[in-house]
């Protein structure tokens, strides 16, 4: 399988991931970590249901492979990731030392891979991430994007049910 084909299959796996994070009401962000073509760690969000800031798609994907492949370095190792890393998950790439990242759809208001930053670029940092992103980018961004407006809706139909009930 070419290096394209196998980024579209792990990214799909991620899209699914990221299904079972809407089901929890939890952003939906999936992420996927592949070594010597095997998955080694998986992850979606799930801050707000298990009340852990932390608990990022990525993060939770790097303990998961860490605690699988018994070692907390992760090289040679790519993480598919529906959308780009924040400040956190990106630090958190470096320390595992992650040899490649793959993303989907960028995130324009705290993304830092290209969108707000370029951290993985930084000079200072003792280990560099490869970076390739637009992996089914239309199919992640949509599915953000209508959760968000669907959250929206239900918060303006709460609003609404609300004020009707005032009069």
């Amino acid at each position: 399988m070419t290096t394209e084909g196998a980024d579209e299959a792990w990214m799909a796996r991620a899209l699914a991931l990221a299904e079972q994070a809407e089901a929890l009401d939890e952003v939906p962000v999936g992420a996927v970590i592949v070594l010597d073509g095997e998955v080694v760690g998986e992850g979606f969000n799930q801050p707000i249901s298990g009340h852990d800031p932390t608990a990022h798609a990525e993060v939770r994907a790097l303990r998961d492979a860490a605690q699988r492949i018994g070692n907390y370095r992760l090289t040679d190792a790519t993480l598919y990731v529906t959308l780009e890393p924040c400040t956190m998950c990106a630090g958190a790439l470096v320390h595992a030392r992650i040899g490649t990242l793959v993303f989907g759809a960028r995130e324009p208001k705290a993304g830092v891979i290209r969108s707000r930053a370029r951290m993985l670029e930084a000079e200072h940092l003792n280990w560099q991430v490869g970076v390739r992103e637009g992996i089914r980018e239309p199919e992640c961004r949509d599915q953000l994007t209508a959760f968000f407006a669907r959250r929206r809706a239900e918060k303006k139909k709460r609003r609404n049910d609300s004020e009707g009930e005032d009069e």
